[in-house]
């Protein structure tokens, strides 16, 4: 039985586009977010929810921004060997899975005479989500008036004719956030309307979230959780690849 169509009337149709009609396409996360920004852009992908326990250790890898990404990779790779087992002779043509942390960034200077990229290396903390209302209030009252970086990891899994089966290709997406200088009050405020809470980093931007916020210096649907305008570039990369190495994407 043919897949549902994944691709929406909306869709720009680009040749990576055209490629994943008729194609079954699949979203390896039950995230609300990440279902509307691809059907905002047209892509109605499958869901099927990764089972992996996310357990790696932050602290093992050398560069924290490699942790969403390998995340990400375990995911995909989860949801696409089970479907495949559930379903030989239906498997997923393209396996969509994504990771996305909030990390603690540089301070910006006084005055803003120095851009936050020439500023001194340092060691970024995970922000998880907040436990309770007080440690989100906690979490906030620090980030006042300063940055946060969101970052996330994005991951295609698809087949091909050599082992293991399938192949791998990723991205991260990196995105600085800058919180306004609030009042304590308001602060206390969002704690207490419990939006917060289940987020990383405490906070969503595209709710009331984002009354805190005064820039979003990057992909504003990354912040939200998914880098929309990177996944369809890196699909249409894909495609060229694969075309100037005598192959067609997505066609086993």
């Amino acid at each position: 039985m043919a897949p549902p169509d994944s691709v929406l009337g909306n869709a720009l149709l680009m040749p990576s586009i055209k490629k994943l009609k008729g194609k079954r396409v699949v979203l390896a996360s039950a995230s609300p977010q990440r279902k509307e920004i691809l059907s905002r852009f047209g892509l109605a992908p499958e869901i099927s929810p990764s089972t992996f326990e996310e357990d790696l250790d932050p602290h093992s890898f050398e560069d924290i921004h490699e942790y969403p990404v390998a995340t990400a990779q375990h995911k995909g790779v989860e949801v696409y060997e089970r479907l495949v087992a559930d379903d030989p002779d239906n498997p997923p043509d393209l396996v969509i899975a994504a990771d996305t942390v909030v990390l603690t960034h540089a301070a910006p200077s006084p005055g803003g005479q120095v851009h936050v990229s020439l500023l001194p290396p340092m060691t970024q903390e995970l922000l998880e989500k907040p436990t309770d209302k007080e440690d989100n209030l906690r979490m906030l009252l620090d980030l006042n008036g300063g940055i946060c970086e969101v970052v996330t990891g994005v991951v295609f899994v698809y087949p091909i004719l050599t082992a293991p089966g399938y192949e791998i290709k990723s991205l991260d997406e990196r995105t600085l956030v800058h919180f306004a200088d609030n009042p304590p009050a308001l602060v206390k405020a969002y704690v207490d309307s419990g939006e917060g809470l289940g987020k990383a980093g405490g906070f969503g931007v595209q709710g009331n979230g984002g009354l805190l916020v005064s820039k979003v210096d990057g992909d504003f649907n990354n912040v939200v959780g998914f880098p929309a305008s990177s996944f369809f570039r890196y699909l249409e990369l894909l495609v060229e690849e694969n075309e100037q190495d005598g192959g067609d994407f997505l066609s086993i």
